[in-house]
């Protein structure tokens, strides 16, 4: 008996297409939630190493569902955000 799996489906989203899904403004996303919450390489690329940054959707919608918590590694700071090191 053979099943198909079909291949992970990646949705790319500029910081405008995100902030448009998650009801967010594009700058608290860029000074607030980049780096802190959002993580480059789990949750965001830059593509060709270059300076633009593309959200991977799936796994922001993932991680904002399971809660963030649970999902972030790093030492807490007095002003909420995490050290990641």
């Amino acid at each position: 008996m053979q099943t198909s799996t079909s291949p992970a489906v990646t949705t790319y989203l500029t910081t405008d297409e995100l902030s448009a899904r998650i009801k967010y403004d594009q700058r608290t996303i860029r000074e607030r939630l980049k780096d802190s919450v959002l993580l480059e390489g789990v949750h965001y690329v830059r593509p060709f190493g270059g300076r633009k940054i593309l959200y991977l959707w799936e796994t922001i919608e993932r991680d904002m569902k399971q809660g963030v918590a649970a999902s972030t590694f790093g030492i807490p700071m007095a002003n909420g955000s995490n050290l990641h090191g």
